[in-house]
């Protein structure tokens, strides 16, 4: 394996926990990333806050009536989360629309700003996606995040919410309407659920710039 420099590169990944592309971008990109790491390189993961439902119930709902809803029959719901399964399939993930539960993300959002405080960030948002997608929990119910903390070994911390909805305001400004979004560097972005050949493109040449 050859050698990069270690420089640390920084890069914001504009996400939310109950979105499968954020899911799935995130978890190529960490392939990408754990590659660079192992062959000397750093990289700065800093997670900028977003909710594709905002108005989403704290206390849950089935994500399946969601679902129909929006695509307007139960089979052509049917189809089409399917069709992100056998994607999620490719990637090594198991994902289980019909176990789902829609909630509002703010609180998660909330543990995932203090994991990345003591440096667990990349962990916790995997655990939190993995919690949503696939053995369909809660992530909205507070003792539900405080037991996906401790199985990360992460110390929940009082307050941040003021922090969080400025944090929020503040991602919507930069003009983000959908995710996930990569940000390497402050510079090169990528958009949407990437192949990691995308990602190892961007990344080459941030390091290139940087040097």
């Amino acid at each position: 394996m050859t050698a990069v420099k270690s420089t640390s590169l920084r890069v914001e990944i504009a996400l939310d926990l109950t979105c499968v592309h954020s899911y799935i971008g995130f978890t190529r990109f960490e392939r990408v990333a754990g590659r660079h790491r192992a062959a000397g390189g750093e990289l700065d993961v800093v997670f900028l806050p977003f909710q594709v439902s905002p108005d989403a119930p704290p206390e849950g709902m089935p994500l399946s009536e969601v679902h129909l809803g929006f695509f307007g029959s139960a089979e052509r719901a049917a189809q089409a989360t399917a069709g992100m399964a056998a994607v999620g399939a490719k990637e090594g993930l198991e994902l289980d629309f019909a176990r789902a539960v829609h909630v509002n993300t703010f609180e998660a959002h909330r543990l995932l700003a203090a994991a990345a405080g003591q440096g667990l960030g990349e962990p916790m948002a995997e655990r939190l996606f993995r919690a949503y997608l696939t053995e369909g929990l809660n992530i909205g119910d507070r003792a539900t995040l405080d037991r996906l903390a401790a199985e990360t070994g992460v110390r929940p911390a009082p307050g941040g919410a003021e922090e969080l909805r400025a944090e929020l305001t503040r991602v919507r400004s930069l003009g983000i309407r959908s995710v996930p979004v990569f940000r390497f560097d402050g510079g090169a972005l990528v958009a949407g659920a990437q192949s990691e050949e995308a990602f190892r493109n961007v990344l080459a040449a941030a390091i290139a710039a940087d040097r």
